[in-house]
């Protein structure tokens, strides 16, 4: 009996099917997380599947809807022990073909969720730009707290200008 073949990363928009709900399924085996982690920089991704579905919306528009789970393992930021931390998003896509590719240095999306619709529609790269938005930005072991230095005391406001005659008074050094 052979195995089933694995889920395609890329759809062919053209293929899918408008009419009904198209579901999909990736689980990257070890040697693809393990580049995965490396591509994001972090120490470890012992789990990862992504699965949903992709369905028609409103005329030419598709909408993906799935759930991302992951396990990380990310140095913390106080102590670089090893943090474990596990992942379950939901994600949330919407393709439009009247949407254009942002153009410039500094562009404002109106919706996070908003994206071009091309030829294909790339899971794999949802996947990986979902896990990066999921990752804690400042993981920190179990019990460790930052303990920031103490502030300095507040400048005395009521006399901006108190220390001003001492620089006026002093000699000059040449």
């Amino acid at each position: 009996m052979t195995s089933p073949s694995p889920q395609p990363e890329r759809l062919r928009v053209a293929h899918l099917n408008p009419r009904a709900p198209n579901p999909f399924s990736l689980a990257p085996d070890a040697d693809r997380c393990a580049a995965i982690a490396a591509e994001l920089g972090i120490d470890g991704l012992s789990k990862l599947s992504f699965e949903g579905e992709i369905r028609a919306e409103g005329g030419e528009a598709w909408a993906l809807k799935g759930r991302l789970r992951a396990r990380v393992v990310q140095p913390c930021v106080v102590t670089l022990k090893p943090v474990r931390t596990t992942l379950d998003e939901a994600v949330e896509r919407h393709y439009s073909p009247h949407l254009t590719a942002p153009e410039g240095d500094e562009i404002e999306m109106p919706d996070d969720t908003l994206e071009p619709l091309g030829q294909f529609i790339d899971l794999a790269a949802v996947m990986i730009e979902e896990l990066a938005l999921a990752l804690p930005e400042y993981p920190r072991a179990e019990g460790v707290a930052f303990d920031a230095p103490p502030a300095d005391p507040a400048p005395d406001t009521r006399r901006p200008f108190a220390d001003l005659d001492k620089l006026l008074r002093k000699p000059d050094a040449d």
